[in-house]
């Protein structure tokens, strides 16, 4: 390793730091690790130099947890007094890469700026990258720069190229307002001074990073950036210009005037060049999708309003939509879509038919052609008509008959997009009629003869197609030609896909039968558990698909038969869970289904006793006088049955909040079908409250229906009218009859039940797929050798606990939510007691703290402060939740332990002893031990 004699191994050393960063990110080991490699710096060669630079520089993040910052510089600092020049400039690239940490050390700023005037050329440029970092950290060494920075710049004797290097550093002078104005006002001669090509990007493309940091002069800057575009004749500049606005646009849209999109629509209609249009058009159509489209329609005061396509705007995009360019004719049907959807006013409605002409247009022509550049076009036009179907429904007939037309011709490649495209709207809107089956079988048995490399995912592209377009149930013929096409295809994966899919949308039985034929196909027992619990699932399901209303007993059996089918597969499930993947989420979904099939059971058998043993017919006198209502249900409300029924689906739609809460990581539709199984469980409670237990409290604003406005899928709508009906039931009952009849509650409870289990149940993508991953590791100091060992702490003092963090994530962090904080909850417990057994205020026999924490650079640290005053034994927990950017708090977990033995000081343990004894402390050892500490 390090020490060895040989170079090359202590360079192979060196460069795996930072994957041993990553294992363990805690600061006791960085720390080592960086003042080990500051030793490598101090004394290497110039090579080893190189290779620490990189690794500080890969490790960037790490660098603040380095707990002796000023031993770990003063190391590194050692080498810019070296004779050697190139050793000087990669120590001012290493002090430039720790800026973060050292943003105000005078030796490193002095050193910068002695070097900047260095006659070596690679001592200047690294003296430059670090003059860059630390204006970017430190306000005080920016200010005292910029006017050395000027003066090179300014200066004759500065080379051209060097000049280049400098302008950059300009960037970062956003501190204050009167340094930005000063560097602004510089940058402002620099363009009028030096006309030259590279000197006019360099220093506009400074300008415009200026501009966004200090967000003052973003009008300016998009004027001048506008002005240049109209202006100046070179290619090359007009580029740069298109490139900075297209900055501003993504990041700063409610700055553009109606003037800037205005002169930017005159500039495209003239220009000759198809790429300096399709960069215009970029722009455009990046403001079109913002607040910025809304203030160019709104008609400048004093004139009279235009019609839609009169503006210079539309006239564009309707031009561009047909282009022999594809990637301008994209853009154009993106400015088009965009407006037709966030314009709602009625002189913008004829856009709408110019939108669809236009993505039919671009279908019909990227369908046909399988290039790389055809495909990105087809995604954008695939993402419009999804777009404009949601926003306009009136539009999805037209869209989707031309989707279904083209796909028989179209290219492989894109016919897999056309279909997911398909998915998206059908699975919004119920637009795929049983009439279109036809095609799409007969292209799904086209396609599995075919030998093409795409066959794979287009089987299941379409295969989730046709189960989106029937998702009521599937047809016999329809499961045989899948099955059928699925044996010729002979591909495991595919049919496990095709399988996950028939899940999601509810189609059981095919589901079943795919995973049946799977489980002899794999090599691992654990996924033969899990394809048999999935199997089991599926099966479970389609028993509830048969049942009826009014039907109660047979209700009962399908229940039951399911619940034999669920257990069955929560064993299979559990066997197929490991230690790197526990199958959390999915166990606990699964419980929860277990015992809310129970509890509808239970219910259904509660209602059936009211038949066999009804009320008394003077129940609802004895009611009224005794004052109890709960005495119309005569025997059951004795036994309590209906509110011990009604107190469960209640415990279960907490249960149902506790998996949301705990599922950080799930996708949006994971956590809707969750939160719709908690509504349904709290819809039962409620009915139950309303029609038996308590009519007069029971409110239905809050179960009240929340619109179709975010219904995202077919399970979703089948199961929110479910719901509104049910309600309307509970609700017209208890105007019509009051009090209502045993008899009809029962009914109405019960149809509820087989109402709810009538939808078949959706599998979301989270219960078989984690695309995003985020885990808590925790580290508590002090912190036993052995767990079970406790720490020692003495009754009089309090024990300063530190807790450390590292947040982890997966392949792609921040996919679905972003952790914004930590919160940190430590509470202790009295195990134990020892000592005397007296009364202790309750105060101060537990700790309860909190504390929040924002992460940097997955990175977080805070200290409590805990009283341990009772002597024994203490539990103290510190749980962890997280919160994420909307401020919801999710409770991720990890819960770790430590145990601590709070013992009695050496003072009140000689006190107690000398008492036991019967002896008064004498007068000269109280005296000196009270005067002790003086």
């Amino acid at each position: 390793g390090l020490r060895s004699g040989k170079l090359g191994e202590q360079c192979e050393a060196v460069v795996r730091f930072p994957r041993l960063f990553q294992k363990y990110p805690f600061p006791i080991l960085i720390n080592s690790a960086f003042l080990k490699l500051a030793d490598v710096f101090r004394v290497g060669n110039n090579f080893l130099r190189l290779c620490v630079l990189k690794v500080t520089q890969q490790s960037e993040k790490h660098l603040e947890k380095i707990l002796n910052v000023d031993e770990f510089v003063k190391r590194v600092f050692s080498v810019i007094h070296s004779n050697d020049p190139v050793a000087r400039a990669i120590t001012l690239r290493m002090l430039g890469s720790m800026a973060s940490i050292i943003p105000e050390r005078k030796n490193a700023h002095h050193s910068i700026r002695q070097s900047l005037d260095s006659h070596d050329n690679v001592e200047v440029e690294a003296a430059i990258f670090a003059a860059a970092n630390f204006s970017a950290q430190s306000k005080d060494f920016a200010a005292g720069i910029c006017n050395k920075i000027s003066e090179m710049i300014q200066g004759l004797a500065t080379p051209v190229d060097l000049k280049l290097k400098l302008i950059p550093i300009l960037q970062h002078m956003h501190h204050d307002a009167s340094l930005a104005s000063s560097s602004r006002q510089l940058l402002q001669q620099l363009v009028t001074s030096y006309p030259s090509t590279k000197m006019v990007i360099v220093t506009l493309h400074t300008f415009t990073l200026l501009a966004a940091s200090s967000l003052v002069d973003i009008p300016k800057q998009i004027q001048l950036l506008l002005q240049y575009l109209k202006n100046d004749p070179r290619k090359a500049v007009k580029r740069l210009a298109i490139q900075d606005l297209k900055l501003l646009a993504n990041k700063t849209p409610h700055t553009w005037s109606r003037e800037n999109i205005q002169a930017l629509c005159e500039s495209a209609l003239h220009t000759p060049y198809d790429s300096l249009k399709l960069g215009m058009l970029s722009v455009l159509s990046t403001l079109s999708g913002t607040i910025a489209i809304k203030q160019y329609f709104i008609s400048a005061p004093g004139t009279a309003a235009t019609t839609a396509r009169s503006f210079d705007l539309v006239k564009l995009a309707q031009e561009c939509c047909y282009h022999n360019n594809r990637g301008i004719a994209a853009h154009g049907v993106r400015i088009l879509t965009n407006i037709s959807a966030s314009c709602q006013e009625k002189d913008l409605l004829p856009l709408e038919q110019d939108a669809v002409f236009g993505l039919e247009a671009l279908l019909v022509l990227c369908s046909q052609d399988d290039s790389p550049g055809a495909q990105a076009t087809l995604k954008i036009t695939l993402t419009c008509m999804v777009k404009l179907v949601k926003c306009r429904p009136h539009l999805s007939q037209s869209v989707v008959e031309s989707l279904l037309t083209q796909l028989h011709s179209a290219q492989d490649a894109a016919r897999i997009l056309m279909c997911h495209c398909l998915a998206a709207i059908a699975m919004q809107l119920p637009v795929l009629a049983d009439g279109m089956l036809g095609d799409l079988m007969d292209l799904y048995k086209l396609i599995g003869r075919s030998t093409t490399d795409k066959k794979q995912e287009l089987l299941v592209s379409l295969a989730t197609v046709i189960f989106v377009s029937s998702q009521k149930a599937l047809s016999s013929e329809i499961k045989t030609v899948i099955k059928q096409q699925l044996e010729n295809a002979s591909n495991g994966w595919t049919a496990y896909r095709i399988a996950r899919q028939a899940s999601r949308m509810g189609n059981h039985d095919m589901a079943r039968e795919l995973y049946q034929s799977l489980l002899t196909q794999v090599a691992s027992e654990h996924f033969y558990f899990w394809l048999n619990s999935l199997k089991e699932f599926s099966h479970a399901e389609q028993c509830l698909t048969g049942l009826q209303e009014d039907s109660y007993s047979s209700a009962l059996s399908c229940i039951a038969e399911a619940l034999k089918s669920y257990h069955k597969g929560i064993a299979s499930l559990t066997a197929a869970s490991t230690p790197l993947n526990p199958l959390s989420f999915q166990c606990g979904f699964v419980k929860l289904r277990i015992d809310l099939l129970q509890a509808f059971s239970q219910l259904i058998c509660t209602c059936n006793s009211l038949k066999t043993s009804p009320p008394p017919a003077i129940a609802t006198t004895i009611a009224m006088t005794s004052g109890n209502d709960l005495q119309r249900c005569g025997r059951i409300s004795n036994q309590a049955c209906m509110k011990h029924s009604m107190e469960e689906f209640r415990n279960l739609a907490m249960r149902y909040g506790d998996l949301y809460q705990s599922s950080f990581d799930a996708d949006s539709a994971t956590l809707k079908n969750v939160e719709l199984q908690q509504q349904s469980c709290l819809l039962i409670s409620h009915a139950i409250e309303a029609l038996i237990l308590d009519p007069e409290s029971a409110s239905f604003q809050e179960y009240s229906s929340n619109g179709t406005a975010h219904i995202e899928s077919e399970y979703e709508r089948r199961m929110m009218s479910v719901f509104n009906h049910v309600l309307e039931e509970v609700e017209s009952l208890n105007r019509k009859y009051a009090p209502v009849s045993y008899l009809v509650s029962k009914t109405c409870l019960c149809n509820a039940v087989i109402a709810l289990l009538k939808v078949p149940l959706s599998f979301q993508r989270y219960f078989f797929q984690k695309l995003q991953s985020t885990s808590i590791k925790l580290a508590l100091s002090p912190s036993p050798r052995n767990p079970a060992e406790p720490i020692a702490v003495q009754s009089n003092q309090q024990l300063a606990l530190k807790v450390e963090g590292v947040v982890q994530h997966g392949s792609k962090p921040g996919l679905f939510r972003k952790i914004q904080s930590v919160c940190l909850n430590v509470s202790s417990v009295l195990q134990s007691k020892s000592g005397q057994d007296y009364k202790i205020p309750i105060d101060n026999m537990t700790n309860e703290m909190e504390q929040r924490v924002e992460p940097h650079n997955d990175y977080f640290s805070t200290q409590f402060l805990l009283n341990f005053v009772i002597l024994g034994t203490h539990n103290i927990t510190v749980e962890s939740s997280v919160i994420d950017s909307n401020g919801i708090i999710w409770k991720t977990g990890p819960k770790t332990t430590i145990f601590v033995k709070s013992l009695e000081d050496p003072y009140s343990q000689q006190v107690r002893l000398q008492q036991q004894q019967g002896q008064p402390p004498s007068q000269q050892q109280q005296q000196r031990t009270a005067y002790s500490r003086f």
